[in-house]
């Protein structure tokens, strides 16, 4: 089994919503061997739900939350996910320092499209709709890599 761990800052508003449309593409492309997970780089929302922001944006497209309270990216983590997906240089940075030299995949979302970048924080843009569509863009483009590459089989 294949898996993807999602990390923004707080583990409210991208990664959930990552971890959700992840999810949901997996299950409809029937993707069967990749499981997906997410967590906070910080310690700013442990144990709260998903933002409103993104449940709501969520629940207009149409697309399931997934059963989420934040949780903190531990050193352990590298053992058990075998790619570490954040969605800005910011996560990506929080990520090599926690869980130190590791040898697996630590990157940008978006590295995987042809438009490598940031995913903009709604928490501060209130912007969930952009925040959705760079969302499901970088989650498309990573499933396809996976695809591509033998790694996510049907």
């Amino acid at each position: 089994m294949l898996k993807l761990l999602f990390v923004c800052h707080g583990n409210i508003c991208r990664s959930p919503m990552a971890e959700s449309v992840c999810a949901y593409e997996i299950e409809k492309r029937g993707i069967k061997n990749v499981a997906v997970d997410s967590a906070a780089a910080h310690t700013d929302e442990i144990g709260n739900p998903p933002h409103r922001g993104t449940v709501e944006k969520l629940r207009r497209e149409g697309i399931p939350l997934v059963a989420h309270r934040a949780r903190l990216l531990v050193k352990s983590d590298g053992e058990k996910y075998d790619y570490f997906i954040g969605m800005d240089e910011y996560n990506v940075r929080d990520m090599k320092r926690i869980l130190g030299n590791i040898q697996k995949p630590v990157c940008k979302l978006l590295d995987f499209t042809s438009s490598p970048r940031a995913i903009a924080d709604p928490w501060y843009t209130g912007n969930f709709d952009e925040t959705f569509e760079d969302v499901t863009m970088g989650v498309n483009a990573l499933l396809d890599e996976l695809e591509n590459k033998g790694l996510a089989r049907r």
